[in-house]
């Protein structure tokens, strides 16, 4: 084979950590050198060889015809060495070496237990752990969890307190077997009187459910909360509920709102102090303001049946968005949402983001779903563009789950369809892990940024990236506000970066985002509802 042309884009010595991680666009093979990063171009044209990935023990070797060129970083013992490195990262020799599963497994679980002694006790959040115990109430009879979601729903379109109380004693009278409490407020709705207090206790009880997963309802009265998790060291990304609009003006109104944002939030985060582990890795610069925002919500005209459409729509309300975080040095995260949208809002930002206006800002984003079974493609399309882009500063892509299972198994069974997302737990945890140690390969092309509320995953991910190379300053936990909330404090306690995901907005607009997060919180095989009901360490740790 015809060794490849390389081009050294200035080598620069940096830490060093242990065995070689980075691997070649050309192979994804690593080598076992350990030295000074050096910044090269590879270009190959070849048959390749390509071993299974570490991460997927189940895999087989391939045999594929590749051209890749890409700006990749490669361990050396020297900058004068980097040639050498690239013929035993292309061609595999004997030297080529594959990240330890055990040592990564052993590490997984120490940090995992570092993690769980640092989590915040029931009796330092009182209230808190009351909202646990009526999450474990709900989710024990699945007729009653269905009734109060059906009552959150309306709430916000109820006008007195009669009117909810009426509400929520209709759907609780679906349920049978009520536990005693509901069966008592059943008993209390006879009287005008009593649905009036009934209605008062219901209406406070939603008002707090929804505080505690939505910071405020405007920026301004969100700035507080926002504020005392940097302070804290802890970073946010702020979400603009609304999703899903019906009219041009909606999308306008909503695009209006994401600039104004935008522009506050840069504003707020000016007087915050400084915190370095928070505004910096190894990449450059980290933006204070971070914005996330959805697509459905900058169009009415995002539908499966014409894709171009909505996004060429959306498109003409996110440009505006991209220049003005990039003129006031912010980021902007574009949430992916269900299957039927997910291919307009990839092609909508990699179109946007290769464009020559946008090569060197803002930061910017987008999120892969690890329950969508063809989720690896995804993966690889979103590399392509970042490993062929170059742009700076890099890609950031969110690692989740993903938020609505219920309404892809629903709709795929509803029309007779392949179901698109796992159904085990299980499968979909390790596909997360899998992805997880494909974006950290990935290197200096992309930001890493695992969200998850699972400690398993969370631990897998920084041991992961440590055992193969990686700066702790790389990796980015994201959690969400109301969920990952223990979580978050045990991160910053072990110094990690670690980002909440704050809602912002009215009850109205945020209710389909409260009633995920109800869902996420009292689903039967969620980690959060394990961690609730005591089940031991060793079983939450364990590898799925």
């Amino acid at each position: 084979m015809i060794l490849p042309p390389v081009e050294t884009l200035g080598a620069r010595p940096v830490q060093t950590a242990g065995a070689a991680r980075r691997f070649t666009a050309a192979t994804r093979r690593p080598f076992a050198t350990c030295g000074p990063r050096v910044w090269v171009t590879v270009t190959c044209e070849a048959g390749v060889e390509e071993p299974p990935h570490p991460a997927t023990p189940a895999a087989t070797t391939a045999t594929r015809a590749m051209t890749v060129t890409t700006r990749d970083m490669l361990w050396c013992s020297s900058p004068a060495d980097f040639l050498p490195a690239v013929a035993r990262a292309s061609y595999g020799s004997a030297m080529s070496t594959v990240p330890d599963t055990d040592a990564i497994e052993a590490q997984t679980q120490r940090i995992g237990r570092e993690l769980a002694a640092a989590l915040p006790s029931a009796s330092r959040h009182p209230v808190r752990a009351v909202d646990t115990r009526a999450m474990e109430l709900a989710s024990s009879n699945q007729e009653l969890k269905a009734a109060l979601f059906r009552f959150v729903d309306v709430a916000p379109a109820c006008h007195s307190l009669d009117d909810l109380a009426r509400h929520l004693v209709g759907f609780l009278a679906e349920v049978d077997d009520a536990p005693v409490p509901i069966s008592a407020a059943m008993r209390i709705a006879g009287t005008k009187a009593g649905r009036a207090a009934l209605g008062a206790a219901a209406a406070g009880g939603v008002r707090h459910m929804a505080h505690r997963f939505i910071v405020g309802e405007t920026l301004s009265a969100a700035g507080g909360v926002l504020g005392g998790l940097w302070e804290r060291g802890v970073a946010s990304s702020v979400d603009l509920l609304g999703e899903a609009t019906v009219t041009a003006s909606e999308a306008d109104a909503y695009a209006a709102r994401c600039s104004s944002a935008l522009g506050d939030l840069s504003a707020i985060a000016r007087r915050w102090p400084g915190r370095p582990a928070l505004e910096r890795d190894s990449a450059g610069p980290l933006p204070r303001a971070n914005v996330s925002v959805k697509v459905s919500a900058l169009t009415p005209l995002l539908r499966p049946d014409s894709p171009e459409l909505g996004r060429d729509d959306a498109a003409r309300r996110l440009v505006p968005l991209l220049r003005t975080a990039r003129e006031l040095g912010a980021h902007l995260h574009i949430d992916m949402e269900s299957l039927d949208s997910r291919e307009a809002v990839l092609s909508l930002v990699l179109e946007l983001l290769s464009r020559p206006e946008f090569s060197r800002g803002p930061s910017a984003g987008l999120v892969l779903q690890a329950y969508l079974r063809d989720s690896t493609e995804t993966l690889g399309a979103i590399l392509e563009f970042a490993r062929s882009s170059a742009r700076t500063p890099p890609l950031v892509v969110r690692l989740v789950k993903g938020a609505y299972w219920d309404h892809e198994l629903v709709q795929s069974q509803q029309h007779g369809w392949s179901t698109p997302v796992y159904e085990s737990k299980a499968d979909c945890d390790r596909n997360f892990e899998v992805l997880t140690a494909r974006l950290l390969d990935a290197g200096p092309v992309l930001r890493v940024a695992i969200a998850s509320h699972n400690l398993r995953s969370v631990s897998h991910a920084i041991a992961y990236n440590r055992a193969t190379g990686g700066l702790d300053e790389d990796l980015e936990i994201q959690v969400l506000r109301g969920l990952g909330d223990e979580l978050q404090d045990a991160l910053a306690t072990h110094a990690l970066r670690v980002r909440t995901y704050c809602p912002v907005g009215n009850m109205v607009a945020g209710m389909a985002y409260l009633v995920r997060r109800l869902l996420e919180n009292t689903s039967n095989d969620s980690f959060l509802q394990a961690q609730a009901q005591g089940v031991a360490l060793d079983q939450l740790l364990a590898a799925p």
